[in-house]
């Protein structure tokens, strides 16, 4: 056995928000997505944006090479899969940029 997990991401939004988030943002939470399979992407948990559930701030390069910033839920479906609902989506900062950096 190799030891590479593979882990299947399910992907959910509002298709009303995704509209808004093109409006403000410029991307598609399709486009968004694609974050999650960066291999160097950084998640981290954001503590205090919510009382009724958890939300995670995940900074990678998307499908064309963009750095993103998507603020999203995620939840283990089993030991192979997981769900992530996405909530909002933007071009990194230069601060974000410099997290992702490692600086």
């Amino acid at each position: 056995m190799s030891g590479v997990l593979r882990v299947d991401y399910y992907f959910d939004w509002s298709l009303e928000k995704e509209k808004q988030n093109i409006r403000k943002h410029n991307v598609s939470f399709r486009q968004a997505a694609t974050v999650f399979y960066d291999p160097g992407q950084l998640s981290i948990f954001a503590e205090g944006h919510s009382n009724d559930e958890e939300r995670w701030l995940t900074i990678g390069l998307d499908s064309t090479g963009v750095l993103r910033v998507v603020i999203h839920t995620f939840e283990i479906i089993d030991e192979s899969s997981c769900q992530i609902r996405i909530i909002s989506a933007c071009k990194a900062t230069v601060i974000e940029s410099r997290q992702y950096q490692g600086e």
